[in-house]
């Protein structure tokens, strides 16, 4: 096998090996409970490792049999889309906010709106679910239909479960087929959570009302829907998947979902600084480069930088990199250096921590204002 060929082995192998060791913590640990909400956050990351990992296996064995239904397929690639925020070049910004304007809010608002039979009482109805993960939302029943990639009318469809069950089973038998076991390895974040840091029940708002209060405020609904998802990501990441992890261990999984969230969330952000400016508050401008504008943000979305995101997103390694410097017994295949030489492997975690950090508290803070 070529060094190409290994990167991509080893950062499939390791993916998978990953989500089986997630999955057999999913159902033991004592915030099994709660394992749904867990799963809305961890959609865009499973459906990524089984998109990028399928569509690479097809190119070396063209003649490989179907391991997806095609309707997996489109579910997979829809969710894993998802991640690319405002960079999907399909949709876009404009594209982004009016999925969420057309299709997401008016689908949960026709399934939990106007359902009373008192229509006097029909204020008190909610239509957006928030989950908070010790006090902070991690992610929404909006969110979480965007992230799982069904059709929004069709996943709040009463008798939509057993459908999501297919999916998710067609996902379990793709990682198996790759080498994930329940039966080995080291514990996972969802064994260390504890139950009682989760809301007891979900906090059900009226969307209107909330996305009024949230972020860029009352005129501008739609950039602020999207932002609750940029915010839910960010807590995840900084706050749920590092729960008992081993400060010294360098985890490639858990590394690889926190740096592409920080990646997507600070381009996404940027974008929008660049090209709805007119539509944004002195405040929300303020903060986005107050966010984009840090020495560490900096460094991670600097151009140069770019194919090592690529490498962790697409699993192989860019062509213009020099093989005789990737070592694949280094963690990440020894590219830190070659990307960032600056920084060593030690260095460069510790500044996408502290940038992952800065990024979260200073969006909880706009949020809230």
């Amino acid at each position: 096998m070529s060094v190409q060929d290994d990167v991509v082995a080893l950062g499939i192998r390791s993916d998978a090996a990953y989500v089986g060791r997630f999955t057999r913590d999913l159902s033991q640990s004592r915030a099994a409970g709660h394992g749904a909400i867990i799963t809305f956050c961890m959609a865009p990351y499973l459906s990524l490792f089984v998109h990028e990992s399928y569509r690479k296996l097809k190119v070396i064995d063209s003649t490989l049999p179907a391991l997806l239904s095609t309707d997996a397929e489109v579910i997979v690639a829809r969710s894993r889309h998802s991640l690319k925020l405002f960079e999907d070049n399909q949709r876009g910004i404009e594209g982004q906010l009016a999925y969420f304007r057309d299709e997401i809010s008016p689908a949960h608002e026709g399934r939990f709106l106007n359902n009373t039979w008192l229509k006097a009482a029909r204020f008190l109805e909610t239509d957006l679910g928030l989950y908070s993960y010790d006090e902070r939302i991690i992610t929404t029943t909006h969110a979480a239909t965007f992230h799982l990639g069904f059709e929004p009318v069709a996943i709040l469809k009463d008798g939509s479960g057993p459908k999501l069950r297919a999916v998710y089973e067609e996902y379990g038998r793709y990682f198996r087929g790759l080498g994930a076991r329940i039966d080995s390895g080291e514990k996972t974040f969802m064994s260390y959570l504890d139950p009682k840091r989760f809301d007891r029940h979900p906090n059900d708002v009226r969307s209107t009302k909330y996305y009024s209060r949230v972020f860029n405020g009352k005129d501008s609904p739609d950039i602020n829907r999207l932002l609750m998802v940029l915010r839910g990501l960010m807590n995840f990441v900084d706050s749920v998947v590092t729960v008992g992890a081993d400060s010294d261990a360098v985890e490639y999984t858990v590394f690889k979902m926190r740096f592409l969230t920080l990646y997507q969330v600070l381009g996404s952000l940027q974008m929008l600084h660049d090209e709805r400016s007119g539509d944004l508050t002195t405040q929300s401008m303020r903060l986005i480069e107050k966010i984009t504008g840090t020495p560490s943000a900096s460094l991670i979305m600097d151009r140069a930088s770019k194919p090592f995101r690529n490498t962790l997103m697409h699993y192989n390694l860019d062509s213009r990199v020099d093989l005789i410097r990737v070592d694949v017994a280094q963690p990440f295949f020894g590219l830190v250096p070659i990307y960032f030489p600056s920084h060593d492997v030690a260095s460069f975690i510790e500044t996408v921590n502290s940038c992952i950090e800065e990024t979260t508290s200073v969006m909880e803070a706009w949020a809230t204002a």
